[in-house]
């Protein structure tokens, strides 16, 4: 079992121009990742034409596949949407730098169900592409979607070039705990999101609290039993690390719509916030330049660096427990 990391683990370093995805291939690799995993999603503050990879160049795509080789990493790919456009940029990029796993999601301004007929279609309409360049695609749980219903989609599509992208932690914004979430999905996986999260008051939030990113092993996810799951019932062969910190989000559906009621119990633990709320609310963390100082932001950079390093540690001990490297 291998393990990698994803560009969002460094978001603000991304947001605020302090790395690029050179730098981002070099810092993964003194860390220990053995695997690069690449966002291309524009905006999220980022206005390159492939997000955080950069430029849409040939250039650029050569100078990133060459740098991955160079340290004997392995690549996958972050995209988003379903349609036939989306799919069809993201195997292009993927190819030029050598990833063989795309993951996507359905992009939700608010959940509507009827969107995963759509979804199931478009998918079903890519797999030809997908033999093609003997590239997987991986329909992540995106905070807006039980694992029942991402299973569903991808059983229906039938196609063993269509998987799902197991989040550690997004089944927590559908008040799903990530342990039963990763029992359902676990034989479907073909790339992850390792991560950790605790729940924080909020009350400008709907239902009065947010579920919050922190550093691997601060959190109240059941990693061990989460790791152990896709050890032993899925097909992967990587983990990849995507630490959401510092971020915060609202729940996206109902309380009860997975399976979980309340917060206050497990994964649902309610704690302090990170960081002092008289500096900065939870849900500005994301985009904090306008909240805090230039010296507060360099901070939260600098916090972004060690809670990578410090999951980077984490993750390699559950590798080292359950799986041969």
């Amino acid at each position: 079992m291998k393990i990698g990391i994803e560009t969002e683990s460094f978001h603000l370093l991304f947001q605020y121009g302090k790395m690029n995805a050179l730098d981002f291939i070099k810092k993964a690799a003194e860390i220990g990742f053995e695997g690069v995993e690449l966002n291309i999603i524009p905006g999220w503050g980022i206005d390159k034409a492939l997000g955080q990879v950069g430029d849409d160049t040939k250039e650029n795509l050569d100078a990133i596949r060459d740098e991955i080789k160079k340290y004997g990493l392995y690549a996958e790919i972050d995209t988003n949407g379903t349609s036939e456009a989306d799919m069809k940029r993201a195997l292009r990029v993927a190819n030029h730098i050598g990833a063989d796993v795309i993951r996507t999601y359905i992009r939700f301004n608010k959940f509507d169900a009827n969107m995963y007929k759509q979804t199931l279609q478009d998918l079903k309409n890519i797999v030809p592409e997908l033999k093609k360049y003997r590239i997987k695609i991986a329909l992540e749980n995106h905070e807006y979607e039980t694992a029942e219903e991402v299973v569903k989609i991808v059983k229906e599509v039938n196609s063993c070039w269509v998987g799902v992208h197991y989040d550690f932690g997004n089944s927590m914004m559908v008040w799903e705990d990530p342990v039963h979430a990763a029992k359902i999905m676990a034989p479907y996986a073909y790339c992850t999101h390792f991560k950790d999260h605790i729940i924080v008051e909020d009350k400008d939030a709907p239902y009065g609290y947010v579920v919050c990113g922190v550093p691997v092993g601060e959190g109240n996810i059941d990693l061990d039993t989460c790791f152990k799951i896709m050890v032993e019932k899925s097909p992967l062969t990587r983990i990849n690390m995507e630490m959401c910190f510092p971020y915060c989000t609202p729940f996206k559906r109902e309380p009860g719509t997975g399976g979980v009621t309340t917060v206050g119990e497990g994964a649902f633990k309610v704690e302090n916030a990170p960081y002092d709320r008289n500096i900065i609310k939870p849900l500005e963390y994301y985009y904090p330049h306008k909240a805090v100082s230039e010296e507060f932001l360099e901070k939260m950079m600098e916090d972004q660096i060690k809670g990578a390093e410090k999951g980077f540690k984490a993750l390699k001990a559950l590798r080292d427990k359950y799986c041969i490297k």
